[in-house]
C-alpha cells in the first residue's frame, strides 16, 4: 500500500491502486483525468481536498459508484486515518482492491452498510 497517495477526491483508494504505477493521484497536476473529473472540479471549486469533507451527500461523478461512495461515507463517519488503517489491514489480510482490471473485493456490494461493514472487518 502506498499510504502517502491516500484517497482520491472522489473516494477511490489511490493508495491501493495498481492501475497506473506512475500516477501520483488526482491531487497532482499530472492527473490524466483532471479535465473531465466532475468530483475533482467540484471539490476544487469548494476549496476542499476530498468529497468526504463536503457537507452534501452527493452521488455525482464517480460517487455514483458504490465503492468510491462507500469509502467517502466511511471517511465522513470515521475519519480518513481510520479508512486508511482498515484498507491497509484488509490488504495485508488478502482483500484485493483490483483483480484483473478494475474489479476487486470492494466492488461486490450494492448495499452501503454492507460495504462499510466489509471495510471495517475485511470479511
Amino acid at each position: 500500500m502506498k499510504r502517502e497517495l491516500g484517497i482520491a477526491r472522489c473516494g477511490l483508494a489511490c493508495c491501493l491502486c495498481h492501475e497506473n504505477i506512475t500516477c501520483n493521484g488526482c491531487n497532482s497536476d499530472e492527473c490524466k483525468d483532471k479535465e473531465w473529473c466532475e468530483n475533482r472540479k467540484c471539490s476544487i471549486e469548494k476549496e476542499i481536498s476530498n468529497c468526504f469533507l463536503c457537507e452534501n451527500d452527493c452521488r455525482k461523478g464517480l460517487l455514483s459508484k458504490m465503492k468510491p461512495y462507500g469509502f467517502t461515507v466511511f471517511a465522513k463517519r470515521y475519519g480518513l486515518e481510520a479508512l486508511l488503517d482498515c484498507l491497509e489491514r484488509n490488504e495485508k489480510n488478502g482483500v484485493i482492491y483490483h483483480r484483473e482490471g478494475l474489479i476487486g473485493d470492494y466492488d461486490n456490494f450494492d448495499d452501503l452498510e454492507k460495504l462499510i461493514e466489509f471495510i471495517k472487518s475485511g470479511v
